[in-house]
């Protein structure tokens, strides 16, 4: 389990082919002189921070793999992986605790974007409650503190469904088109705690990763 920094994308690219989670892992088990395939299991995007699992080997990754599937199949009373995080969003959210139920698919023309779409798009559930509201001096707008939890692990998933309700995430480049008042290198968004079954004992385990600096540090001006 990897407690992700922002910035670190998890697989390398034509823009990122050094600094990258793989990169990282690779040079780690480079180091031990030992054997290694990137596994990951549970993808955050790029300026997400948080935590992520990464199998070890072929069967535990398989094992990992399903309880992805059946949560996304069976929802939330399936034993699968428990994704809980916290988010800086846009305005005043309210109602101050919902579901948000809609389908996502690909943006055509678009690799990377996403969109709604209730006729081509994949089932996607995200529950949300929101923790506090400020107006900022700085901005004169107001910004909300919101725990999100998954359902579903659609890309994008929750700064898509958070768009779709007025209340984009504050930085996020793609799907607001808001100018943020702070340098942010992109979306207020951390993976906060992650529970699974282990593959070999069967037991729930969870783990829960403090709030990176950037984080904290933009609480405190907004407070």
């Amino acid at each position: 389990v990897v407690n992700k920094p922002a910035g670190m994308p998890i697989h390398p690219s034509s823009n990122n082919p050094d600094n990258s989670l793989g990169n990282a892992l690779a040079w780690y088990y480079k180091q031990k002189q030992q054997a290694f395939v990137f596994r990951c299991i549970n993808r955050l995007d790029r300026d997400t921070s948080g935590l992520t699992i990464v199998a070890k080997h072929m069967v535990s990754g398989a094992i990992l793999a399903q309880m992805v599937a059946a949560k996304s199949r069976d929802g939330l009373q399936a034993q699968g992986i428990h994704r809980e995080y916290l988010a800086i969003v846009e305005g005043n959210v309210e109602p101050a605790e919902g579901v948000i139920d809609a389908p996502i698919a690909r943006k055509e023309s678009r690799c990377l974007e996403r969109v709604v779409d209730y006729e081509k798009g994949d089932r996607a559930i995200t529950h949300y409650q929101k923790l506090k509201t400020w107006k900022n001096a700085r901005s004169n707008k107001k910004m909300s503190l919101v725990a999100l939890q998954l359902e579903t692990g659609r890309t994008h998933q929750i700064r898509v469904h958070m768009a779709s309700i007025g209340h984009p995430l504050l930085g996020d480049d793609v799907y607001s088109n808001a100018v943020s008042p702070y340098k942010l290198q992109g979306q207020t968004l951390h993976a906060r705690v992650l529970g699974f079954i282990h593959p070999r004992t069967n037991q729930y385990i969870e783990f829960e990763a403090p709030l990176p600096e950037y984080f904290s540090h933009l609480l405190d001006i907004l407070r």
